[in-house]
């Protein structure tokens, strides 16, 4: 939840503290706060016991799990690579990948969703690689096309009616050559 989302709710449960010190019904506040009547229940419980201080937000449920320092030394590893963390097949930080060097580093579990979350409140975005092999030889490709692949490359077959049907295809149109029309054949049956 946002902070401003917090404040929201706040200033939702300080006006159902003044309407309970007014003495309003809980159905009424209820409807007026379109909250459910279980909640306003629990919220005149607590202001009953506490004040309405109890009704004040606490921040968030739950604290970042990692800090500023935290992060600053998983982007530090980020950025030695993959390769410095045993992944050496290939040189992209994967979700699954970054979650488990946060285990390893920092003993907290991460979901993946909660990784991607994470990075990208951090100022990191998904970077696509480019699917370009490090050894590739530009030259050796087109040398390739013109000598290689015309050998292996089947003709293509005449223009011939056609089917999209693989197992049962056209052997022509079913039209008799003599008959009378364009392409043989009486017309409509």
């Amino acid at each position: 939840m946002t902070d401003a989302g917090r404040e929201r709710r706040e200033r939702v449960r300080m006006q159902a503290a003044q309407w309970f010190a007014e003495g309003r019904p809980n159905a009424q506040i209820a409807a007026e706060l379109r909250v459910g009547l279980r909640q306003v229940e629990k919220w005149r419980q607590a202001w009953r016991q506490g004040g309405a201080e109890t009704l004040r937000s606490r921040g968030p449920h739950r604290r970042a799990r990692l800090d500023d320092a935290a992060f600053a030394r998983l982007e530090a590893e980020l950025n030695r690579g993959p390769a410095a963390h045993g992944y050496a097949d290939d040189q992209r930080w994967t979700l699954g990948r970054v979650a488990a060097l946060i285990k390893g580093l920092f003993g907290i579990d991460y979901t993946l969703p909660g990784v991607s979350l994470l990075l990208r409140r951090n100022g990191w975005s998904v970077q696509v690689p480019g699917r370009r092999a490090i050894e590739r030889d530009d030259q050796a490709i087109e040398v390739w096309k013109r000598q290689v692949w015309p050998q292996v490359e089947t003709p293509r077959a005449t223009w011939a009616p056609g089917s999209a049907s693989p197992t049962k295809r056209v052997k022509g149109s079913g039209r008799p050559k003599d008959a009378p029309g364009p392409g043989g054949g009486t017309g409509p049956r």
